[in-house]
């Protein structure tokens, strides 16, 4: 996948849902799309009440057998935008290999043009909110690197 033809999304300070679905109606239209800083988008609600839920959602399962869980932001995000694509189908499938969600900025990025979703902004949302790197950390996917 080319970093050249491809649009490229910074979901910092974006609504984790409002971002996947904006993703998802561009990857059905045939675009390829790479999504940077997964770690901080935004789950709008209250802190505890997101970590719960997660926790509980976890608990679901068996080990071994499934159904296995993502915990690492990149995965979150990524697993939101597939549960917004008709994935049964051939169009489904092809979008969403289309996708790719990085943690961060990759060195390849640097220098291109890296749009927004404004509609998706967290500024807008007046509830609290976590971003994906607090969730995942809480449930025990993903430590943030020091720098």
């Amino acid at each position: 996948m080319s970093f050249d033809t491809a649009t490229i999304i910074d979901a910092n300070g974006l609504i984790l849902g409002r971002l996947a679905s904006s993703v998802a109606k561009r990857l059905l239209q045939g675009e390829t799309v790479i999504v940077l800083n997964a770690e901080k988008a935004a789950i709008s609600g209250k802190r505890l009440h997101i970590i719960s839920d997660a926790k509980a959602f976890l608990d679901v399962g068996h080990p071994r057998k499934g159904p296995f869980h993502q915990r690492r932001p990149d995965r979150i995000v990524r697993r939101t935008i597939r549960g917004m694509l008709p994935r049964q189908k051939p169009k489904g499938v092809a979008a969403f290999k289309r996708l790719r969600v990085y943690l961060g900025v990759p060195l390849e990025v640097e220098g291109k043009e890296i749009q927004t979703i404004p509609e998706a902004s967290a500024d807008k949302l007046k509830s609290p909110y976590i971003t994906v790197g607090e969730l995942a950390k809480e449930v025990g996917g993903w430590t943030p690197e020091v720098e």
